[in-house]
């Protein structure tokens, strides 16, 4: 009788076995290759339980062929075939000392690795002893990417949670240090909180990937009448350039601040006064530059302020921190001008 050995009798083995256990498990063998479920049976008699048959969907799922599965070690397929904590949880789950399954990154014929659930139950003969496991794989593939896209969303959002509180904290200092009537800090902080609020809502129906310099402006002074009665008094001119959310927010508040002085004491004040909004980019040896010019017409006589308030401490050290931008403030007597000097976003866009 010719002696098998090496692979190929590994697998014949394995093809015996498999021709053994359709005849004395019939039915269930055939649900086995039929289910829409990756299945194996594996060698319990055998320390590294082999592999004596795999379904269609076990094939589909691996990439592998059915001859180059049978006779394998079970754990074949790990992606990291020395994980001693997945080698500890298999075999627990072989030994019936898991109730849920255990979580186990395989990688395919193909090299790619996908996340399965395991579930093994034991298959016994007529006396009780174990012959055979029945191995059965659940894709996670899909669940795990999905996990991770969570955490980077929840973790997303408590960066975002921490920035909000952290301006928030310095809009209520603000108002608190730059006057003593309640009715003045209650409406300066709600002023500012409206200005946030709308920064946000139109980052959210950007899905918080960018914004386009243009649309922030727009937004910040729409409460001013930009699309009303003052429409034909502010001018907006500028390609769409789109900056990154935190860079938006500053950008966002910035004007705000600009509008309210105007509205104040400024071009917004009267019947007549009028607001040029405007910017370009310029070329400068450290790298190209956004250049922003506000600036106001025909309003009353500005004077410069006896005192730095929380407007211009948002504009020269709130842009100076969030924007790298250096901003100057000019209380010309036909009106204020501010001229705000920012690097240009990376890979600068339109949109």
């Amino acid at each position: 009788m010719e002696k098998v050995t090496g692979k190929s009798g590994e697998q014949k083995a394995a093809e015996s076995k498999v021709e053994g256990f359709k005849e004395s498990l019939g039915p269930f063998v055939v649900a086995a290759e039929t289910t829409r479920m990756a299945m194996v049976f594996a060698d319990a008699k055998r320390p590294d339980n082999p592999i004596i048959f795999a379904n269609d969907r076990f094939l589909s799922l691996t990439g592998y062929d059915r001859k180059e599965v049978l006779g394998k070690s079970f754990n074949f397929l790990m992606a990291h075939v020395a994980d001693a904590d997945a080698l500890a949880r298999i075999k627990a789950e072989f030994e019936g000392g898991s109730d849920c399954g255990v979580e186990v990154l395989y990688r395919r014929k193909d090299g790619s690795e996908f996340w399965s659930a395991l579930f093994v139950s034991p298959v016994k003969d007529e006396k009780g002893d174990i012959v055979q496991y029945f191995a059965s794989f659940a894709n996670l593939t899909k669940h795990k990417e999905e996990q991770i896209q969570s955490r980077m969303l929840i973790d997303e959002l408590n960066h975002r949670v921490k920035n909000i509180l952290a301006t928030v904290q310095s809009i209520v200092w603000q108002a608190l240090r730059t006057s003593a009537d309640p009715k003045v800090i209650q409406s300066s902080i709600e002023s500012r909180l409206l200005a946030l609020s709308r920064s946000h809502d139109l980052l959210t129906r950007e899905n918080w990937k960018s914004a386009g310099l243009h649309d922030i402006v727009s937004s910040a002074l729409e409460p001013f009448g930009v699309s009303g009665g003052r429409a034909g008094r502010i001018v907006i001119q500028g390609e769409n350039i789109r900056f990154a959310p935190p860079a938006a927010l500053a950008l966002g508040i910035a004007i705000n601040e600009l509008a309210t002085n105007a509205m104040k004491y400024g071009a917004l004040s009267n019947e007549t006064g009028s607001i040029e909004i405007g910017w370009k980019i310029a070329q400068a040896p450290e790298g190209d530059r956004l250049l922003l010019h506000w600036q106001e017409r025909d309003g009353p006589p500005v004077m410069p302020p006896s005192h730095k308030g929380f407007g211009s401490s948002v504009l020269e050290r709130g842009l100076a921190h969030e924007l790298q931008a250096i901003t100057h403030l000019e209380y010309r007597p036909t009106g204020l001008v501010c001229t705000m000097d920012i690097p240009a976003p990376p890979g600068m866009q339109n949109g």
